[in-house]
């Protein structure tokens, strides 16, 4: 029953989120599938679950790569040109972890994940203006 109940919420969660807050969940589930994998690196059975972890960051980065380069993204040309740099690193470092694993390259990708989900999680501090804070 709980487990049921917990989601529920997890669904109801997703439908009030925020693109930044969406992002940022996405970018951390993606980190703790790579961190379960390390955790399991001995085991049997963890190349299935590395491919797993690595497909669906290659699936998330591959996603942000694509909006970035629609014309109508709102992002300022100068991140959008850094954010895109970042995708082509990954997506890089993912492949190269599909062919030859190691676990500093899921420790490079975990990083950059959580770095990034943790930036998007942040609220802008106010403007020395006195705008209010923006979510």
């Amino acid at each position: 029953m709980i487990n049921n109940q917990l989601d529920t919420y997890n669904k109801i969660k997703k439908l009030y989120e925020t693109p930044r807050e969406t992002e940022a969940r996405v970018l951390t589930q993606g980190a703790v599938k790579l961190k379960k994998c390390l955790d399991a690196w001995e085991e049997k059975g963890r190349r299935k679950m590395l491919h797993e972890a690595l497909t669906y960051n290659q699936k998330i980065w591959t996603i942000f790569q694509s909006e970035l380069l629609k014309k109508d993204n709102h992002q300022a040309p100068d991140i959008r040109k850094n954010l895109l740099s970042l995708s082509v690193f990954i997506n890089r470092k993912i492949r190269s972890a599909m062919v030859e694993p190691s676990q500093a390259k899921l420790n490079t990708i975990i990083n950059i994940n959580m770095n990034i989900a943790q930036g998007l999680g942040m609220t802008p501090k106010p403007e020395s203006t006195g705008d209010k804070e923006k979510t």
